[in-house]
């Protein structure tokens, strides 16, 4: 990601007014305590910072319009200037674009005045991706399959596709890049082509947010030679989802116990999954 004075000092980036600033971006951030979710931090104790919030993959600092506050400075966990921001007149809000190639760690905001450090305040700014469950078509019609995939219901069927639901609990956005099926499904997809999501490399998710990723690598479908398929007297086993992200580069995963009943094709079988 591109950002404004990479190479500046933590010294130079906390004190410096020098050169022109970039315009502040333009957008809502949610917060913590507002709609949507998000990270928030209080005020600094001065009250010249007064809030620092991140919503979708921007992070906005609130500021009083009592004091004389002229520029902005956003300073990295590594010490360097990130961007800074000059105020506009009866502005009390600048706002950064961290986007999803982000360092994950603690930032600090810097009000100033001419050369003057006005205030000082920090915010962790760090995601975290958990996954909530796993649920096919056939259990779960209400999800939005024809938004995803079209109207074809009965390909949809036969083709075993699925949804993993994840969340992210942390302060920062983050990015999930690749979805993964492994065990006990008739079609474990492994290393999958692309990000193994139906149509998109990455999946953004805010702070707060819960979304769900559709599959795109059918692990319901028909049976592999080294699957599991479906048969009159039942089959039973366990699967494990894992979602690769972007910002933290972590691999995160959850296994489930997996039954399936009923006929020997699978557009037919009955599926029920459980946490394990």
């Amino acid at each position: 990601m591109t950002q404004d004075n990479p190479h500046l000092s933590r010294r130079t980036a906390l004190r410096t007014v020098a050169g022109a600033a970039l315009a502040s971006v333009a957008g809502c951030l949610n917060n913590g305590d507002s709609p949507g979710g998000g990270n928030s931090t209080p005020s600094d104790e001065g009250g010249v910072i007064q809030e620092i919030t991140v919503e979708g993959t921007e992070l906005v600092v609130e500021y009083s319009s009592e004091e004389e506050v002229d520029q902005i400075n956003l300073v990295q966990p590594n010490g360097e200037l990130f961007g800074q921001r000059e105020t506009a007149a009866g502005s009390q809000q600048v706002s950064f674009e961290i986007g999803t190639s982000y360092e994950p760690g603690e930032y600090t905001v810097v009000a100033l005045s001419g050369e003057e450090t006005l205030a000082e305040s920090s915010s962790v700014i760090q995601p975290e991706i958990g996954i909530q469950e796993v649920g096919l078509y056939r259990n779960n019609p209400e999800k939005p399959w024809d938004e995803v995939y079209g109207d074809t219901e009965t390909d949809r069927l036969k083709n075993g596709e699925a949804y993993v639901t994840v969340e992210n609990t942390g302060s920062g956005p983050e990015a999930i890049v690749e979805l993964i099926f492994s065990g006990d499904v008739p079609n474990p997809v492994e290393d999958p082509r692309g990000s193994g999501m139906y149509e998109t490399e990455q999946v953004v998710i805010s702070p707060g947010e819960t979304t769900d990723l559709f599959s795109s690598s059918f692990p319901f479908g028909s049976e592999s030679e080294e699957g599991m398929g479906c048969s009159p007297d039942g089959n039973s086993g366990q699967f494990t989802v894992t979602v690769r992200t972007q910002v933290g580069g972590d691999q995160v995963s959850k296994s489930f116990d997996v039954q399936y009943s009923g006929s020997t094709e699978m557009s037919d079988c009955e599926v029920s999954i459980t946490e394990a």
